[in-house]
């Protein structure tokens, strides 16, 4: 699991949990590690060498073959808890908010032109009209198999996609085109004496 890399701590995990309204309990003592990783190697040895005995060799079978396994595993070792009760979530969300709360999440900040860069391509905003609010704005880019979608305050936002050596021209408002233009000037380079078009024009002679 790759370590958060925004302000907010968390890993896409423990986002994902917070999300589902489901509280992280870390095991924070090597004894409770060590009950973890010894109930896994259990598992994984168990059910390979029993799905081995059957003959699977598939998903589809190792799937099928899979509640069987698992009522035999708890009638053997299920301990009684301490809370009779259920715990288990009685509903989800629908399949496109679990979609979106399981998908790799990441904020992005908007450019002048509502823009922004994920991936090495350039999303932009579609929008009906010119609008200055949303630059600046922070937006969540969710990525579920390959499946691109934009967030701010909760809406999916429309977009259109370009490569970084295709971009749209950028949009200069009227207060800034002053320094913008001065900016494109202190950018221009002053060819050399030697440059190669310069050759097909005379020197001046004082």
């Amino acid at each position: 699991m790759p370590e958060a890399t925004e302000s907010t701590g968390d890993t896409q995990f423990s986002r994902a949990l917070k999300e589902l309204d489901i509280e992280l309990i870390c095991a924070h003592s090597p004894q409770a590690k060590g009950r973890v990783e010894r109930a896994n190697k259990t598992l994984q040895d168990r059910l390979v060498k029993e799905m081995r005995l059957r003959k699977i060799s598939s998903i589809e079978d190792a799937n099928a073959y899979l509640p069987e396994f698992m009522k035999k595993h708890n009638q053997r070792f299920a301990v009684e808890p301490a809370c009779a009760i259920d715990a288990h979530r009685k509903a989800l969300p629908n399949k496109k908010t679990l979609a979106l709360i399981l998908s790799h999440q990441e904020t992005r900040t908007l450019s002048k032109n509502l823009e922004l860069s994920y991936d090495n391509v350039i999303y932009q905003i579609k929008t009906k009209s010119q609008s200055y609010a949303m630059r600046g704005a922070k937006v969540k880019v969710s990525n579920h198999k390959g499946e691109i979608n934009i967030i701010y305050k909760g809406h999916f936002l429309n977009y259109k996609t370009f490569d970084k050596n295709n971009r749209p021209a950028e949009v200069v408002d009227s207060k800034q085109l002053n320094q913008h233009l001065d900016k494109k000037l202190k950018a221009t380079h002053k060819p050399k004496d030697n440059h190669p078009w310069k050759k097909y024009y005379p020197s001046r002679v004082a």
